[in-house]
């Protein structure tokens, strides 16, 4: 078994991020990194989060709950879950991550019997749960062949999920409209949509569904769908599109408010995304 810690202290005013893609794993994204100085705006993923905390420790909300995550811990957010994130120690974090998209996790789940995956606790201590993920993610990133790499997922996820997963949730009938608002958004996210317009669909005054939608999401409309344009934006990049053709057709002013936007959320600029991936 590997020691949880590396010899190797990382430079606290050194940040970095190394992404790869795993394309026989739904275009999975690991993701290796250090972080000093920066903050991550509260943001979402369309996909689950497994992080893994070498050196030091990251301080995030998640939700209105703050948390603090130390070296060997394992931090898994459900998709859509509202997060920030900042140094929780004077050396910063260094962290490894697997962005599992919601249907490899939703298959693996099912075979499992639990069905679509809800990740019970945001932080947990399982030291050999670490390690095997750990392990395994240095495995899927250096590891060339793909039957390996799928095997290493499988295994290593499998056992996650059946110790911190259970069966997701069905949704409360009062977020109903909320839920019908993101999935407006999430079809017609390139679009200028008005909040009366939205508001209208589901049959709510505009400061009615400005406080459903904060209160059961965690951001305003407008920040959720920067979030639904974001995540959009990290595909188009993958597939080399010119940034500045990318910032238009999501709806962004122009190229750097999309840039700052996504710097802020994901903690390097969108031609460094593209450059790594």
């Amino acid at each position: 078994m590997q020691p949880l810690l590396s010899n190797t202290e990382p430079d606290p005013g050194r940040e970095y991020a190394r992404l790869c893609v795993i394309p026989e794993l739904a275009g999975k994204e690991c993701l290796s990194a250090h972080f000093w100085g920066h903050r991550f705006a509260p943001h979402v993923h369309d996909s689950y989060v497994i992080a893994l905390i070498e050196h030091g420790a990251e301080r995030f909300h998640h939700g209105r709950t703050e948390h603090v995550a130390g070296a060997g811990s394992i931090v898994l957010l459900n998709p859509g879950a509202v997060h920030t994130g900042q140094r929780g120690a004077d050396e910063g974090w260094s962290y490894r991550a697997f962005y599992p998209p919601v249907e490899l996790l939703a298959s693996l789940g099912r075979q499992l019997g639990i069905g679509q995956p809800d990740f019970r606790h945001v932080v947990v201590d399982d030291p050999p749960m670490f390690h095997a993920l750990r392990d395994a993610h240095v495995h899927i990133q250096s590891e060339p062949d793909a039957l390996a790499r799928q095997a290493a997922w499988v295994e290593t996820c499998g056992a996650l999920l059946q110790r911190h997963a259970g069966a997701q949730r069905r949704r409360r009938d009062e977020a109903v409209a909320v839920a019908q608002v993101r999935a407006i958004l999430a079809d017609a996210y390139g679009e200028p949509l008005s909040l009366s317009a939205l508001a209208q669909a589901v049959g709510l005054s505009t400061w009615q569904l400005s406080r459903a939608f904060r209160q059961h999401t965690g951001l305003s409309v407008h920040a959720w769908r920067n979030q639904i344009r974001l995540s959009q934006a990290r595909s188009l990049l993958r597939q080399r599109q010119p940034i500045a053709e990318v910032a238009n057709a999501l709806g962004f002013a122009d190229q750097a408010h999309f840039t700052r936007h996504f710097k802020r959320a994901f903690g390097f600029t969108p031609g460094h995304y593209r450059a790594l991936t």
